[in-house]
């Protein structure tokens, strides 16, 4: 999707715009935001008051021997840490919470967004890729408020601990935070390094979850031509291109954790020095220098922290990048609705002028096409491989729209209809029976507002499914598998024909419905298609001519292109494109028939 990679960074090339898009996604949950935010303050406070605590643990009680605060002085320290861990437990909890209703939304959002796209918009993607925006990149942009939060948190705690420091003694806070700075460089350099590798890892996810769906769909062309091996081996390389880009991460997150330390260090060994020297000479108590030690060792945890929290915060927007990309871009645009519905009866269909081409393809797949369809003719169309006889069915329920010229449903303009009234208008089988991992009864009655089963046993007695269907372990309660898998080519064509009879639509498209089953199948899966197209209007796409002899007219396509049309008889006589497939194919059924026949006569 370099396209849309290309058009997003024009718009939001600077991360403040993408933090602002993430947060409008916490907008419906603000009231827990304010209240975790509320609670990382009092932590930050707590943080910074355990630090304080430890001047008076020491002078009072071990220097100064006073026994009241060998009791006060513990009895605080559990106060505060008890106050710290509920008010700890309480952010951490409000912001996982809104974290993950903010993962469901933005998924709902992403998925809702992606399944109103054209049927072209799936053509040019790859599904693993789409399937990774959705899972894993939205699971990046989880965790960027709270990851955004841990780093204010950090910023608190530290602003408490540095006055601390001041408190006890500003001229040595100078010199101990006087190396802060040291880590602003690097901590930026970082950062970049640190998004740029999440960005190329999310990637990566994509292109092997786009591999294994592809793998795992095609395992029996796998299998069938034993590339096992091969297909392990590329695998393996991917794997290792993932973990390559994995272990950059790693190094660099590494690195600035340990340049993070470096700083912290050089800051306590100058403390160290300057304050010793102070305590030495008697110009500090012990437990002042301890309690100012203590807090500048809290004050480079968070330092530390800080690293850690970026780290997921350029997770989360390199996650952002790649989501938003899909969301903001202009090539992707949702299907264009009309606001009129249509009722029944189908009237009539007209192809006027229509021509359609594919991105990349330098002839037009439909050129300046007419064809007129009226209530109850049953239309086949035939024509070579690459004729346009698919793409011409597929702009019927607006599949695809036309460059130029229009198509006219019912007296009105196509586009004037709703899709959602359009398309449950129409019935659709095609070649491919394509069948969800649900029980049979669901099938069937798939896109129905609701089941009702004697009509589901009826669609199927219709398209001769029901003797198979009662023989499944469960009946119509049998879950079928991914694409029907459990069952025979013939059987999942069925259960699709009694799925269009169940719709019931006054339109009815078959693409080459028969042409992938065995010669016994096609027979019975034709007499389903016959009680399907009884009393309906039909247009048949057809590969064997002996399955449309019988229409009202036959449409021969060519090239884009209608190059004659009418009955099989007047056809096979004056258009020679026609007479050349019937030749083509009947001749070589004879043959068949004549190679069987002498091989009985020789046994």
């Amino acid at each position: 999707m370099s396209k849309l990679a290309a058009d997003y960074d024009k718009g939001f090339s600077h991360s403040w715009q993408l933090l602002k898009r993430i947060f409008s996604y916490f907008k419906p949950y603000k009231v827990r935001v304010v209240i975790g935010v509320v609670s990382m303050g009092i932590v930050a406070l707590a943080t910074a008051a355990l630090a304080y605590l430890v001047k008076p643990a020491i002078d009072e009680i071990f220097i100064n021997q006073d026994r009241e605060a060998l009791i006060t002085v513990p009895a605080l320290i559990v106060g505060v840490f008890l106050i710290k861990g509920i008010f700890q437990y309480l952010q951490n909890y409000l912001m996982k919470y809104s974290g993950l209703r903010v993962l469901e939304d933005m998924r709902n959002a992403l998925y809702s967004k992606m399944v109103c796209l054209p049927v072209k918009f799936f053509e040019e993607n790859q599904v693993g890729m789409l399937m990774s925006r959705i899972i894993n990149d939205v699971m990046m942009i989880r965790v960027s408020l709270p990851a955004l939060v841990m780093v204010i948190r950090q910023i608190l705690t530290m602003a408490g601990l540095i006055g601390i420091v001041f408190y006890h003694d500003w001229y040595l806070a100078i010199w101990s935070i006087l190396v802060l700075p040291l880590a602003i460089y690097p901590f930026y350099v970082f950062a970049r390094k640190l998004r740029k590798y999440s960005r190329r890892n999310q990637s990566k996810i994509a292109d092997i979850a786009t591999f294994l769906q592809e793998i795992f769909s095609g395992v029996r062309v796998v299998k069938a031509f034993a590339t096992e091996d091969e297909e392990y081996g590329r695998f393996k390389e991917e794997n290792s291109r993932l973990v390559r880009i994995a272990v950059k991460q790693v190094i660099v997150s590494e690195l600035s954790s340990r340049v993070m330390e470096l700083v912290g260090v050089i800051g306590v060994s100058l403390v160290i020095w300057f304050g010793g020297n102070k305590v030495i000479d008697g110009d500090m108590s012990a437990g002042a220098f301890f309690s100012f030690l203590t807090s500048l060792f809290l004050l480079y945890e968070p330092i530390k922290k800080l690293n850690s929290a970026n780290s997921d915060f350029q997770n989360a927007l390199a996650g952002a990048e790649r989501v938003f990309e899909v969301v903001d871009s202009k090539d992707v645009v949702e299907e264009a609705d009309g606001d009129v519905a249509l009722t029944p009866p189908f009237t009539g269909l007209a192809f006027e002028g229509v021509t359609f081409g594919y991105e990349d393809n330098g002839a037009p797949a439909l050129s300046d096409l007419d064809l007129a369809v009226s209530r109850g003719d049953r239309i086949a169309i035939v024509g070579p491989s690459g004729s346009g006889k698919t793409t011409l069915v597929n702009m019927v329920p607006r599949f695809y729209v036309p460059q130029s010229g229009r198509i006219v449903l019912n007296g009105r303009n196509l586009n004037d209809f709703t899709l959602a009234t359009l398309r449950r208008s129409i019935g659709m089988v095609s070649q491919e029976a394509f069948l969800f991992n649900a029980t049979v009864a669901d099938n069937i009655a798939y896109g129905q507002d609701s089941v009702d089963m004697a009509a589901v046993e009826q669609a199927a007695r219709t398209a001769f499914a029901h003797d198979f269907v009662c023989e499944l372990p469960d009946g119509y309660d049998t879950v079928i598998g991914e694409r029907g898998v459990k069952l025979s080519g013939g059987q999942k064509q069925r259960l699709t024909i009694a799925r269009a009879l169940l719709k019931n639509p006054p339109l009815l498209i078959l693409d080459e419905a028969t042409s992938a089953l065995d010669t016994e199948s096609e027979r019975i899966v034709q007499l389903a298609l016959e009680n399907l197209m009884q009393d309906r209007t039909s247009i048949v796409i057809a590969h064997r001519l002996s399955t449309v002899l019988g229409s009202d007219r036959i449409v021969v396509m060519d090239k884009g292109r209608i190059v004659d049309q009418g009955p099989h008889g007047e056809l096979l006589t004056r258009c020679d494109l026609y007479a050349k497939l019937y030749t083509m194919q009947f001749s070589d059924n004879n043959h068949v028939v004549a190679k069987d026949s002498q091989a009985g006569e020789e046994a």
